[in-house]
């Protein structure tokens, strides 16, 4: 659904549309326009969230990350000697 709607533009905005469009194209070229300036816009504003987040838990992560390679130690151990004898006596 198309809505007209009113806006006033600087003169020099008005001028490069006369020069870009004629009378009866000129929402052609603003529509795509301002998609495209929402776009760019939502993805700075993105980028700017996800690395204030990044620095603001720079340490939790550094943190877990150096504790990674015991947890991947841990993993590859054979099952059963993962297992308490607790658990290795229920099994029996």
């Amino acid at each position: 659904m198309r809505k007209r709607i009113k806006v006033i533009r600087p003169k020099t905005t008005v001028d490069v549309l006369h020069r870009m469009t004629t009378t009866g194209n000129r929402s052609g070229l603003i529509d795509p326009a301002v998609r495209q300036l929402v776009e760019a816009e939502g993805k700075a504003t993105l980028q700017a969230r996800l690395k204030q987040e990044a620095l603001s838990n720079a340490e939790r992560d550094l943190a877990m990350a150096a504790e990674w390679p015991t947890l991947e130690a841990e993993a590859a151990k054979p099952a059963q000697t993962r297992r308490s004898p607790k658990a290795r006596r229920k099994r029996k």
